[in-house]
């Protein structure tokens, strides 16, 4: 991965362009106000210039939503916000801090730990452990109430370059992150066929097969099961754990003796491989589940084309309809039954840095602690109240002083989520539900459906945690993993459509080995035993 500029290089740039900007309205960052001693809201407007990204679904710019309208008013303080999507947002963020046309802060920046440390060796970002000790008393309240947070905010030198994004729904096994490719089943296609709920494997098949005979969808446009292959909830890997350790979107999981294991070269892999090879040759699997985006399998969802298929929430494919139910776990051939938890929890580690450039530290500080405020927090992870030009997502009840969630009266909740939320730093904890706000709906349907169904059979005690690796760490599994894993990727997707994985597995073996497998397991070893002690 290409180096960040130096401390001195970046240091020369930022006096040149301010040198060569002075009194010029397009600095990309914020003049020094010589503030301190900071109460909101300020006697006078000031701005801060922040860089960030957002859904297409929402205004391009952010000053629109009502969220960032209220705390403006609050605050007195304006951002100047650089808005992108997609792609886009990437390639300008490593650009403006390559350059040393950097924002006062970028939120939402989504920077890998890897990225993270060399901005931070770099000087371009800036440790923010005094800024929380001295400015920020909603963040201290929340580490102080789950002090689990700040380990995994610091990096291995004892710093922290990032504000976090937490998110608590359920604990433990029954937390909402546990599983996220439900398998949705089409009840309304077995009542009508007579079949029951599926509870192996083989009735599995059977019941694809019945779907693809009868044509339920009519004219030969029924799919008996589809997914999005090596796409997180989308990937059909649920199925997997029927056959042994299962499967998850980083293929790494713990066992209760504390072992960190690669799913992908475990025998019951290459068992659940042969099995899904087996739906293929029957001509049960989505042609298009090798290939298709997000927009094609939604499309077909909303057809009501499919017999089966994976993902977080049906309502985003399907609706809200009962025509699909939760798929209980199978038993598999040779008895297993096993569910096999994500690595997943409501946590980011840098939603939003700040950056060398910045010349307000403070006013920065207390500007994002107002994220943290937890009634703040709510609204920015899924929106607001009040809105009179926008679908609500809440309302205000002021006698409780809490935020109640409304009906989505048929809106998909995550595109409701992105047109009017704000994300970035934020933070909500299990008490606050009950006294801040309420649950969604769907996340409260989700979490009994996830204790009910999935955790009786989830097997394992632990999952593998928010390991914060080294510079050096980093480096070595990047290194492997760029290769490792498209190889693990390419073998699944070849060895499902092809049924090749038996001739092939020894072989298969060697090449994780060549590749660096045992040096990745080590690497993940040392930080799981480390985190977990």
């Amino acid at each position: 991965m290409k180096k960040f500029l130096k401390a001195t290089s970046l240091l020369l740039i930022i006096g040149t362009v301010v040198s060569g900007c002075s009194g010029n309205d397009k600095d990309t960052w914020s003049e020094d106000y010589g503030l301190s001693d900071i109460e909101f809201p300020l006697e006078e407007k000031v701005t801060l210039k922040v860089m960030t990204q957002s859904s297409p679904l929402a205004p391009e710019d952010p000053n629109e939503k009502l969220l960032n309208q209220r705390l403006e008013e609050k605050t007195n303080v304006h951002i100047e916000w650089r808005n992108f999507t997609g792609e886009t947002f990437g390639e300008k963020r490593n650009l403006a801090m390559t350059s040393g046309d950097m924002p006062d802060a970028i939120s939402n920046a989504g920077y890998s730990d890897y990225e993270l440390l060399n901005l931070a060796d770099d000087g371009a970002i800036i440790p923010l452990n005094e800024l929380i000790e001295n400015h920020m008393p909603n963040l201290q309240a929340v580490l102080e109430k789950a002090p689990e947070y700040r380990e995994m905010m610091t990096a291995p030198d004892g710093n922290i370059y990032a504000f976090p994004w937490i998110e608590e729904l359920g604990q433990g096994k029954e937390s909402i992150h546990s599983v996220d490719n439900f398998p949705w089943i089409n009840v309304t296609w077995l009542d009508e066929l007579g079949l029951e709920m599926p509870t192996t494997t083989q009735e599995l098949k059977e019941v694809l097969i019945a779907f693809k005979e009868n044509d339920l969808a009519g004219d030969g446009e029924t799919i008996p099961m589809s997914f999005i292959i090596n796409d997180g909830g989308q990937d059909p890997g649920f199925l997997f754990g029927s056959f042994g350790l299962g499967d998850n979107w980083d293929h790494t999981v713990v066992t209760n003796d504390g072992e960190v294991k690669l799913t992908s070269s475990d025998e019951g892999y290459k068992e659940a491989i042969n099995f899904m090879n087996e739906l293929h040759k029957e001509e049960l699997i989505d042609i298009e589940a090798f290939e298709q985006d997000w927009s094609t399998y939604v499309a077909k969802g909303q057809e009501g084309r499919y017999g089966m298929y994976f993902t977080w929430d049906k309502a985003n494919i399907s609706g809200s309809n009962d025509d699909y139910a939760l798929m209980p776990p199978l038993e598999g051939p040779d008895g297993q039954k096993n569910v096999a938890r994500t690595n997943g929890m409501g946590f980011d580690r840098s939603k939003m840095v700040v950056t060398g450039a910045n010349q307000n530290l403070e006013l920065t500080a207390k500007w994002v602690d107002e994220f943290y405020d937890p009634h703040q927090s709510v609204q920015n992870n899924w929106g607001t109240y009040g809105d009179e030009d926008m679908q609500n997502i809440f309302e205000f009840d002021e006698e409780q002083n809490m935020l109640k969630h409304l009906g989505l009266e048929g809106t998909a909740p995550v595109e409701l989520r992105e047109r009017t939320s704000v994300g970035g730093p934020l933070a909500i904890l299990d008490s606050y539900y009950g006294e801040i706000t309420t649950k969604p709906d769907d996340a409260a349907e989700r979490l009994d459906q996830m204790k009910e169904v999935m955790v009786p059979h989830m097997k394992a005690e632990n999952i593998y945690p928010k390991v914060f690796f080294s510079l050096e760490e980093l480096e070595l599994l990047s290194t492997i993993e760029a290769d490792l894993l498209p190889y693990i990727q390419r073998k699944k997707a070849e060895w499902i459509t092809k049924g090749t994985i038996e001739e092939e597995w020894d072989q298969y073996l060697d090449e994780l080995d060549r590749l660096g497998l045992q040096e990745w397991l080590e690497i993940k070893q040392k930080g799981y035993d480390r985190t977990a002690k």
